[in-house]
């Protein structure tokens, strides 16, 4: 029961081709490191930003034409209130000349005012609007290029470092934070490089552009603006920082919810045989309400800095307006300046704004994104070679040589050693945790060994890389994996080049072809993400298919009939006869009945070899071997 459970974690990873083609997971002692650790903030804030901008080396000539459009708008922006102020001024000139003249006796019929230049003003007003658009237009064009160019190539990282990290990784690492950093993290990233970066550069212009104009049309008044900068730091600075740890404790917990739903959804049939709908969605609610108070403890205290810099612009646009008043009613600043200089203070406290709700957005952009260097900085798979001299003429397919490996500190094997001679039929038999699994894993190179030496013809498996390891093995395991596809695609992974003829000639060997003609769509059938429109036991017989398309030097059957019916089994077993003949193979069995033909019989025990033989040589010493037979004869 438990080499089964063991083997769950295969479908996570059948992708991935540092797992081998078909991975396997085996027993071992750590559990996920993610699960309830403690929220966290990001530990190295400007490095980690520092090092997400690096990303951005190579769209630097993009970046910088972003930047020049950006300041080309805001200066373009922010020079509209002074000239849109000298339409005010004209007007009020006229109103003043046309009152002056009423007091003096001299009717007129209008104003003295002078709409040839308002309207001149309005026009060129309009088009600065309007070439300040189409400058914002074109930096969130070239920013969206930019930004998923960037985010592309972070996912493309990942994608091949899931490639390079070993198998403890992914023993050890939940499923779902790992999506959680692929998918959510990665769109954060996306969307503050897209908008917010451009805003940031905006923000920054527009502050010092801003100041820069208030300063040409009156210090004085500029410096009762800037009595009011000091509160909107102290609200920056007080809030922000609190909404950084709740930020990260959202992405977090989206990971662990993820995760939880994921496993649910994947094992849902089991779920109700147990009945266990409400445990599993009280689960789900205790990590739902931690995400709902991460996201709104976050959200609410990020938010709290909108209404009070709303206050603070209200105190600095009354302060302004009433020292305004008075300068123009002693002539000392038209009226249109100071309209203009209103303006200007509106403009002037939004960037404090926008600069306090990115930091924010900042905040949890770079928790997002050292939650992906977390991962791109993980231990890969060490590919030094082992130093040991190749043995030549060796009469040995594979050779465990003095073997030493455990998945912790505590040793499993301690002294291993077995000969495996070219063309063997090698049967695993042993109690539950004996180390079946861990041995194929051991030959295929998913864990490599803390002692002794693995050797595939001579030559020790550390100086074979693993691709061409893999490439010469194929493994049938326990638990089926298949992706959504057609039944042909599905048998056609084993080998790619492989033409339609061979392909068909496996689904014959493996019996596939019989139940697939019956399908209306027959190979082109379709699977489902869980491939349930077909039976166990045809699951079964695709994966079978699937590793005689493969051809491979070595074929390794883990408990690969446990699904098929025993009529079907047998057909199986018939023609894996012409299938093993001058092939090394390795069979883990359980049911002690289908190994009677194999060459030599391995029976492990925690770790060891305790007996070898073939059944009838096994059966007649009347131990460890013959008590598993006769107890399992016993139960049938």
């Amino acid at each position: 029961m438990s080499e089964k459970k063991e083997n769950t974690s295969t479908k996570n990873r059948m992708h991935n081709p540092s797992a081998g083609m078909m991975g396997m997971g085996m027993g071992r002692g750590g559990g996920a490191k993610n699960i309830g650790r403690a929220v966290e903030k990001p530990k190295n804030f400007w490095g980690t930003t520092f090092r997400l901008l690096k990303y951005m080396n190579r769209r630097l000539v993009a970046i910088i034409f972003v930047w020049f459009l950006a300041v080309t708008s805001v200066l373009v922006q922010i020079r509209t209130p002074k000239i849109l102020g000298q339409a005010t001024t004209e007007i009020f000139s006229g109103v003043l000349v046309g009152a002056k003249a009423l007091k003096s006796g001299h009717p007129i019929k209008t104003l003295p005012i002078n709409f040839d230049k308002i309207w001149q003003i309005l026009v060129v007003v309009i088009l600065m609007y309007l070439v300040s658009a189409v400058l914002n237009f074109m930096q969130q064009i070239i920013m969206t290029r930019v930004s998923q160019r960037t985010v592309s190539q972070l996912r493309r990282e990942m994608e091949q470092k899931m490639n390079r990290v070993p198998i403890e990784y992914f023993d050890t690492h939940i499923n779902g934070d790992i999506l959680s950093r692929a998918i959510n993290d990665m769109d954060n990233i996306a969307g503050t490089l897209q908008q917010n970066l451009t805003q940031l550069i905006s923000a920054i212009v527009t502050f010092v552009g801003v100041l820069w104009m208030m300063f040409s049309i009156s210090w004085q008044l500029t410096l009762v603006a800037l009595l009011t900068v000091p509160l909107s730091l102290v609200v920056v600075t007080l809030v922000a920082p609190r909404s950084q740890k709740y930020f990260m404790g959202q992405q977090s917990s989206l990971g662990l919810l993820n995760n939880q739903v994921e496993e649910t959804y994947a094992g849902h049939v089991v779920v109700k045989s147990f009945g266990h709908e409400k445990a599993d969605l009280a689960s789900f609610e205790v990590e739902n309400e931690k995400l709902y108070k991460y996201g709104w403890k976050a959200s609410f205290i990020s938010t709290m800095i909108i209404p009070l810099m709303n206050f603070v612009q209200n105190l600095d646009y009354v302060f302004v307006a009433v020292y305004g008043g008075i300068m123009v009613a002693n002539g000392n600043v038209s009226i249109g300046n100071v309209q203009a200089f209103l303006q200007y203070t509106n403009q002037f406290t939004q960037p404090i704004t926008q600069m306090a709700n990115l930091i924010n957005v900042i905040q949890s952009t770079i928790a997002s994104a050292e939650r992906v260097f977390d991962v791109l900085d993980e231990q890969e798979m060490d590919n030094s070679p082992s130093g040991i001299p190749p043995v030549k003429n060796c009469g040995d397919k594979v050779t465990f040589d003095h073997v030493q490996f455990g998945y912790g500190e505590t040793l499993l094997m301690t002294d291993f050693n077995l000969h495996v001679k070219p063309g063997q039929m090698v049967a695993i038999v042993g109690p539950t945790g004996a180390g079946k699994t861990t041995l194929i894993n051991l030959l295929e190179r998913f864990y490599d060994v803390k002692g002794g030496s693995i050797k595939y013809e001579g030559v020790d498996t550390r100086d074979i890389s693993r691709h061409e390891l893999r490439s010469k093995i194929s493994m049938v395991l326990q638990d089926t994996w298949l992706f959504t596809g057609s039944i042909y695609d599905n048998i056609k992974y084993g080998r790619e080049e492989a033409t339609k003829e061979q392909i068909i000639e496996a689904a014959k060997a493996a019996h596939v072809d019989d139940f697939v003609r019956m399908l209306p769509q027959g190979y082109d059938t379709v699977l489902n993400e869980e491939a349930s429109n077909i039976s166990q036991g045809q699951r079964q017989l695709i994966t079978i298919a699937r590793a005689f398309l493969a051809n491979p030097e070595v074929l390794i059957l883990d408990e690969a009939t446990s699904s098929v019916d025993t009529r079907t089994e047998i057909m199986i077993q018939r023609a894996m006869e012409t299938l093993l003949k001058n092939r090394t193979s390795f069979v883990v069995a359980h049911r002690l009945s289908t190994i009677r033909d194999a060459n030599n019989i391995i029976v492990m025990n925690h770790g060891e070899i305790v007996e070898t033989g073939n059944h009838e040589a096994l059966m007649a010493k009347h131990g460890f071997y013959a008590d598993l037979y006769n107890s399992q004869f016993v139960e049938e």
